[in-house]
């Protein structure tokens, strides 16, 4: 009996400890990001734009496609019209995931880092964020069961000095 009793507190101390360690930072399976694919915190007073979004309860965001410029810092005004918390968490597909996971297991875990913004039912955030690489940056609600549901959109960042579209359509949308 005293050895399963010693070998239940050990994994709960260990339980515990894995816990602790993963809810604090940038680290593997933390809630860091790696700034290097995502960019990095902006500068409220050097963004060029403002982009609005939406949340909702049928767990989508409006837009869920957002084009910035490489180097462009962007303000996004980021609202819960929804019934239930939603947040708004940027970075790559694989760190999203991650997150993911660990909310699930821990959902009223707290957490605030410059890549994301946690919004109560009818109220409105924001996230400052400089896009410092071309390519596909993801955005996700990571409350548990919000992700499943395809809560997720994408920001596309275009190169410095990307050339225009070579189809005649540079200078309009369809």
């Amino acid at each position: 009996m005293k050895f399963t009793s010693h070998r239940t507190l050990s994994a709960l101390v260990f339980a515990f400890a894995s816990t602790s360690v993963l809810a604090s930072g940038n680290h593997p399976g933390g809630h860091g990001h790696d700034s290097d694919a995502i960019g990095k915190p902006g500068v409220a007073a050097k963004a060029s734009r403002t982009v609005q979004i939406d949340m909702t309860d049928a767990m989508r965001f409006t837009p869920s496609s957002v084009e910035v410029k490489q180097g462009e810092t962007v303000r996004f005004v980021v609202k819960n019209s929804g019934q239930v918390k939603h947040e708004m968490v940027l970075g790559t597909e694989k760190e999203l995931k991650e997150h993911y996971e660990l909310m699930k297991k821990n959902p009223e875990m707290e957490h605030a880092d410059e890549n994301m913004v946690t919004v109560a039912p009818g109220k409105s955030g924001e996230i400052v964020w400089q896009f410092t690489k071309a390519g596909k940056i993801d955005f996700a609600c990571l409350q548990p069961g919000h992700y499943d549901a395809g809560m997720k959109g994408a920001v596309k960042v275009s190169a410095k000095g990307a050339a225009p579209k070579a189809d005649g359509h540079a200078d309009h949308k369809h």
